[in-house]
């Protein structure tokens, strides 16, 4: 093999094994130790939890795209009452 080949395989396991060795010290079993200070709140319910991730950002979403067609309903009416 040529040196820009044993190059890139040499460039390509180095990032291999760094991005393994992140997730690795990323995973969840280094959560497990608490730091100083650290005082969790109560866990969410079900019910809190969707409310809190599927049904607000829903509302949000309706309510932004409902003032955004009222500014626009507005400006067709001006514009055809000439």
């Amino acid at each position: 093999m040529s040196n820009k080949v044993n190059k890139n395989v040499l460039r390509a396991g180095t990032i291999t094994a760094g991005t393994a060795l992140m997730l690795l010290m990323s995973s969840p079993a280094f959560a497990l130790t608490r730091d100083d200070g650290d005082d969790p709140g109560p866990g969410l319910s079900v019910i809190e939890t969707l409310g809190l991730y599927v049904a607000l950002p829903i509302v949000l979403f309706l309510v932004i795209a409902g003032l955004v067609m009222l500014g626009d309903k507005s400006r067709k009416q001006a514009g055809t009452k000439a």
